[in-house]
């Protein structure tokens, strides 16, 4: 409840604040109002330039990934399956944000209707949990790989694969859904004002003037079934891996064994560090700037999607030369 005179004190989105909300209630509002990135407003068209860069390599190198694995059999295989229902997620995530965004920092576009407004904190919501749950069945593909390998075929067959990408995609799918349904509930009578690029669902419910704290509940009980249990889930993955690894007889044999895993442990550390440090700015960072924590808000959202293929296309040699394959051909 603190931020709301934050969100009405930077800059000129005061105007907004008199135009587009007063002290009647409003259970139902029709609009909510981004602020894009408070106090950094003269500097909107040049913030732009940075977040259009990251959408573009994000949409052009999934779909290169999607691409290649499609072109080529030999990359048709569980880990290549996951890689693809990665590079889908990451699509849709920043699909999600970087339309939205880019509009208010070119066209000055602030306006989000009421249910839209929703419909984009689901979708962002979904599908961090759904690309969270793939990480975990990335982990376990590298486990049965490593400490099974006789297995690897036998046990993550297609339709396995199948099974488990269409059970990461309904747990997302249910563990989200109160959100919206919670945040519709709740009577809004103070400000429609979000200081904010998206509608990021914690800002989303504090601007409602009703007691929220089944909100937050539910909030903290999904951030702990999700990214509590997948971190611990990939943990133990990676301990099992280790062990295997290590119990190798030669150096080279430990260090080709553990290049397979590289690609997935990075793009691991991409997707949750940013994350957690963003998390931990929110709680404790109270003497931090309002627009550092939008900028934070922003960058564990979309920067993934940008790693992630450049990631895969540097480390994985497989895909690595299929790429220069086919830049040769065209070359020729």
């Amino acid at each position: 409840m603190q931020e709301t005179p934050l969100c009405l004190s930077v800059g000129h989105p005061v105007s907004y604040s008199m135009s587009y909300s007063n002290s009647t209630d409003f259970t139902n509002p029709s609009t909510f109002i981004l602020m894009g990135i408070p106090g950094l407003e003269a500097a909107h068209v040049w913030i732009s330039i940075p977040f259009c860069m990251i959408y573009a390599i994000a949409i052009l190198g999934n779909f290169t990934i999607l691409f290649i694995v499609k072109m080529e059999p030999s990359l048709h295989g569980p880990m290549y399956y996951f890689l693809c229902m990665l590079a889908v997620t990451d699509m849709v995530l920043s699909t999600s944000i970087l339309p939205k965004m880019l509009s208010i920092f070119w066209f000055n576009s602030r306006e989000i209707n009421f249910s839209a407004c929703l419909t984009q904190m689901y979708f962002i919501l979904t599908f961090f949990a759904i690309e969270s749950g793939i990480l975990v069945a990335m982990a376990f593909d590298r486990y049965v790989a490593i400490c099974n390998p006789l297995r690897h075929s036998t046990t993550l067959t297609n339709p396995v694969v199948a099974k488990i990408g269409l059970a990461m995609v309904l747990r997302g799918i249910m563990l989200v859904l109160p959100y919206p349904f919670l945040a519709r509930r709740w009577p809004y009578c103070r400000t429609n004002i979000i200081p904010n690029t998206y509608c990021e669902h914690i800002a989303v419910v504090k601007l409602a003037c009703a007691d929220i704290r089944l909100s937050s509940y539910y909030s903290l009980s999904v951030a702990f079934l999700v990214i509590g249990l997948d971190v611990f889930f990939i943990a133990l993955s990676y301990t099992q891996i280790l062990r295997a690894i290590f119990s190798l007889p030669t150096k080279d044999a430990r260090l080709k064994t553990f290049g397979t895993c590289g690609s997935h442990l990075c793009v691991i550390l991409a997707f949750y560090i940013p994350h957690l440090f963003a998390a931990l700015t929110q709680r404790f960072g109270h003497n931090v700037a309002l627009n550092l924590h939008v900028l934070m808000a922003n960058m564990y959202l979309l920067v993934p999607p940008m790693i992630n293929p450049i990631i895969y296309g540097a480390k994985t040699q497989q895909i690595r030369d299929r790429l220069l394959q086919l830049f040769t051909h065209k070359g020729t």
